[in-house]
């Protein structure tokens, strides 16, 4: 089924967002750093008829309009737990890719009543990869193994946003300290690691899913960093299980 696109007035502005119908609790995705909801649709469609589904836009992000401010990860996490309170989902489960995972675990952390569980897809960032150079050869090997199709979605979202918009998204997820807030995350919580991942390298994923309570680890065999783009089927069906088991 084709995704419902929807609007809703929040503080800052409109924020859009993209939903299939389904059973069970609710799954909302969001995006990583300068992109849109594109990223995570494939995901959403896959669980069409089996979870009810969604993909926002951040702030500033495709068809979101932007606030006066810099994105930073706790102003994104605010404004996607204004939008879940706006549109009455009630403790969905939340997954996030990259940046995503950053605005995921702090909304775990500021409403723990109102989230359910987390699905940290491509955890970033790795503190190993924080220097500047570092994190931007791997980002150009990472665009590489995820092939055209995606680098293309990618540029049209950059475009979109805005060079400025985009760096300082870059930045907000580079200067954020998510290892600091992973022991805080009391949910049921997925990590999804693809095995040719540069940005989340194996270590770190493990650090990941060892600072998390309640945090289990899961890699995809063969997968770059884009899993909701590269493998939205086996990526959908872990998290229907998991998102299902959580609620148990």
């Amino acid at each position: 089924m084709e995704p419902r696109r929807g609007t809703d007035e929040l503080a800052h502005g409109t924020m859009a967002s993209w939903c299939v119908p389904g059973q069970g609790p609710p799954l909302v995705c969001v995006h990583g750093a300068g992109v849109s909801s594109k990223q995570t649709l494939p995901l959403v469609e896959a669980l069409s008829g089996r979870l009810e589904a969604w993909a926002v836009d951040l702030p500033g992000f495709g068809e979101s309009t932007a606030p006066d401010r810099d994105p930073t990860v706790a102003g994104l996490a605010e404004a996607l737990l204004e939008w879940l309170r706006a549109r009455g989902i009630a403790r969905p489960c939340l997954l996030g890719l990259s940046l995503g995972t950053q605005v995921v675990a702090e909304a775990a952390v500021r409403a723990p009543e109102e989230v359910g569980s987390v699905v940290l897809a491509g955890p970033t960032v790795d503190p190993r990869l924080r220097a500047l150079p570092v994190l931007a050869s791997h980002l150009v090997l990472d665009s590489i193994r995820e092939g055209p199709a995606v680098a293309v979605s990618g540029v049209a979202d950059y475009r979109r946003a805005g060079a400025l918009r985009v760096v300082r998204s870059w930045l907000a997820s580079r200067e954020h300290r998510i290892e600091r807030v992973l022991p805080k995350v009391g949910q049921p919580a997925l990590v999804l690691r693809g095995s040719r991942d540069p940005l989340c390298p194996g270590h770190w994923a493990e650090e990941v899913t060892r600072l998390l309570p309640r945090g289990r680890l899961v890699t995809v065999p063969g997968q770059p960093h884009a899993l909701t783009v590269t493998a939205p089927g086996p990526v959908a069906r872990l998290v229907h299980d998991f998102a299902r088991e959580a609620v148990r």
